[in-house]
């Protein structure tokens, strides 16, 4: 698993489809869901430990990108 796409096609496995309407927000809610799936024991360990980086990573991307478009510089 290495982009969000995989971890999307993931949730869809078990008819989970998330659209809040921006893109951080659905990364958020995403790792909410993954958790519950882990919590239920409905994934492994493995794909709930990858799923969670990637959604970590671009997650980072996201934020810094809400950063830049207000101006603010976090040096990073």
């Amino acid at each position: 698993m290495k982009t969000l796409y995989d971890v999307q096609q993931l949730l869809k496995k078990f008819d989970i489809y998330v659209y809040v309407g921006k893109r951080l927000w659905d990364i958020e809610v995403m790792a909410l869901e993954l958790d519950h799936l882990h919590q239920a024991h409905l994934i492994s360990h493995d794909d709930f430990i990858h799923a969670k980086l990637v959604l970590n990573h671009e997650h980072r991307i996201e934020e810094k990108h809400e950063n830049e478009s207000r101006g603010i510089y976090l040096g990073k």
